[in-house]
C-alpha cells in the first residue's frame, strides 16, 4: 500500500476549503486507499495549528477530523533527527516519512523541503492527485 505524509499546510487548506484540492488529498488519506503516516509530533503540530482561532474552526471539526485522523492513521516513531528543511519546524515531517518509509509526502510549501528524502519523493497536492488518478 501506498504510504502517504500530510504537512499541515494541506491539513488546514482542506478545513478552509473543503471542496479544494487539497480536501481531496485528506480525504484520499483517510479513504484507506492509501496508508496516513503520522507520528506524536505530527499529530502535535496539526492540533496546535488547526485549532489556531484565525482559522475560524468549529471544535466539532476540528475534533472530527482530528479523531479520524488518530484513528486511521499508520502511526510510527522517528528514531532519528532530520535537518534538512529550509524551515526547521518542517523536520518533523521528514522525520516521520523516514520512520514509515513512506512512498510520498505532500505539502503546500515544496520550497522548504528536499525533493526527495531517502525514498520518499516530496510533492505538491495537485501532483498527488494526478499521480493517483492514473492508477
Amino acid at each position: 500500500m501506498i504510504r502517504v505524509v500530510i504537512d499541515t499546510n494541506i491539513l488546514v487548506s482542506a478545513l478552509l476549503q473543503p471542496e479544494g484540492l487539497r480536501a481531496a488529498v485528506l480525504m484520499l488519506a483517510l479513504s484507506g486507499e492509501v496508508q496516513l503516516c503520522v507520528s506524536d509530533s505530527v499529530f502535535a503540530e496539526y492540533d496546535e495549528v488547526i485549532r489556531r482561532p484565525r482559522f475560524k474552526r468549529s471544535a466539532e471539526v476540528i475534533d472530527s477530523t482530528l479523531q479520524s485522523i488518530r484513528k486511521l492513521g499508520h502511526w510510527v516513531k522517528p528514531g532519528a533527527r532530520v535537518e534538512e528543511c529550509t524551515d526547521p519546524d518542517d523536520n518533523i515531517f521528514l522525520e516521520c516519512a523516514q520512520a514509515a518509509a513512506a512512498d510520498y509526502l505532500v505539502t503546500g510549501n515544496q520550497r522548504h523541503f528536499p525533493e526527495r528524502w531517502k525514498k520518499t519523493r516530496v510533492i505538491g497536492a495537485r501532483e498527488w492527485i494526478e499521480l493517483r488518478m492514473g492508477q
